[in-house]
C-alpha cells in the first residue's frame, strides 16, 4: 500500500481461500484496491500456496529484479510461532523465472517450464522424481549419492514409490516430516538406508529443505527450497514453488540445518517401521534442542553483522 501511494506499480496476487484467513484477505484486498493496487485471485481451480515477491527496479539504466521465494506465509501472526526460512536474491534467472511465473498468475502467459523454479501442478512431482531417480542412478553406478528432504507431510504415492527404489539402490535417504507421513521406514528389501524423524519444539516446523546429493564424498547437490509439500493436494491442485539455491553459502547453511536436524543427539521422534514413534534421544543421554541452536545461531550472526 505504502508502495502504491509512492507512484510505484503494485500487483498483489491475494488467495481468499486461506484457511482460517478468509475475513482478513478480503479486507486486505479491498484495501489495495483502493490504494490503487491491480488486485488478482489467481487461477481458476487451483489454490495459490506459494510465498513469492518480486520488486522491478530501473537501475543505472538496466532491470534488475529482487526475487524472495520462502516456505512461509507473508503473516505477521504465523510468523512469530512457524518455523520457516526464505530465500532472498538478485539473481537474474530466479528473478527471470518470477517474472514468468507472475506473468501467469496474472492471466498474461502460460508459463509451465522455468530455468531455477519447480512449480506445480505441472512440475513439482515430475522435477522430484526425475531427481530421486538420479540418485538412484548415482548409487547403482558407485558413485557418491543422498537425499535429504523436510516436509510438512509425505503422502504422495509417485514420490514414495520412487524413494522405495532409490532406496532399494543404496541411497541413504534422510527424512524430517512433521505431520503426517505414509511411507514405512526401515522395512527390509523396501526401505532400508530410509530413516524418518519428527521434530517437535516451541515452534511449529514449517520449512520444505530439499538436498539432492552428497558433497561431503565428493559429489554434486543440489540444494531447493519452497512451499511444496509431498500431498496430493499440493502437487496437484495448487500452485506451488521451489527454487534452487545455487549461492555456496547458503547452500552450506541449508546443509548445517539439516546436519542439526539429523544429528542423533537432536531431541526428535523417530518413526519405526511398523508405524509407531518413538522419543530420542533416551532419558538420561545427552540431547540438544535443534531450534534452540537456530535461535542461538541466527543471534549470532545478527551480532557480527
Amino acid at each position: 500500500i505504502d508502495a502504491a501511494h509512492a507512484g510505484k506499480q503494485v500487483v498483489v496476487l491475494v488467495e481468499i481461500t486461506a484457511r482460517f484467513d478468509e475475513q482478513a484477505n478480503i479486507r486486505w484486498a479491498r484495501a489495495l484496491e483502493k490504494a490503487g493496487c491491480h488486485v488478482v485471485y489467481g487461477l481458476v481451480g487451483l489454490k495459490t500456496h506459494c510465498k513469492t515477491s518480486l520488486v522491478v527496479r530501473q537501475e543505472k539504466g538496466q532491470l534488475r529484479r529482487y526475487a524472495h521465494i520462502g516456505t512461509g506465509n507473508y503473516n505477521p501472526k504465523t510468523a512469530r510461532i512457524y518455523e520457516d526460512f526464505g530465500l532472498l536474491t538478485a539473481d537474474a534467472e530466479v528473478g527471470a523465472d518470477l517474472t514468468d511465473l507472475f506473468n501467469t498468475l496474472t492471466g498474461y502467459s502460460r508459463q509451465t517450464r522455468y530455468r531455477t523454479l519447480m512449480v506445480a501442478p505441472h512440475g513439482v512431482r515430475a522435477g522430484l522424481v526425475e531427481r530421486i531417480e538420479q540418485q538412484g542412478e548415482l548409487a547403482r553406478a558407485g558413485r557418491p549419492s543422498r537425499i535429504r528432504l523436510k516436509a510438512n507431510s509425505i503422502v504422495d504415492e509417485s514420490v514414495i514409490d520412487t524413494l522405495y527404489r532409490a532406496s532399494r539402490d543404496g541411497v541413504p535417504i534422510e527424512l524430517v516430516v512433521r505431520g503426517i507421513c505414509a511411507l514405512r521406514p526401515g522395512v527390509p528389501g523396501l526401505s532400508d538406508t530410509i530413516s524418518v524423524r519428527s521434530i517437535v519444539g516451541r515452534f511449529l516446523e514449517h520449512s520444505r529443505l530439499m538436498v539432492f546429493g552428497d558433497t561431503a564424498e565428493g559429489g554434486q547437490a543440489e540444494h531447493w527450497l519452497g512451499s511444496a509439500d509431498l500431498m496430493h493436494r499440493n502437487l496437484d491442485r495448487r500452485v506451488e514453488t521451489l527454487v534452487r539455491v545455487k549461492d555456496p553459502g547458503v547452500q552450506g547453511q541449508i546443509d548445517a540445518i539439516l546436519d542439526r536436524a539429523m544429528a542423533p543427539s537432536t531431541r526428535h521422534w523417530s518413526l519405526q517401521q511398523d508405524g509407531c514413534w518413538q522419543s530420542r534421544p533416551e532419558q538420561g543421554e545427552p540431547s540438544r534442542d535443534m531450534q534452540t541452536d537456530l535461535m542461538r545461531r541466527t543471534n549470532e550472526r545478527g551480532a557480527s553483522d
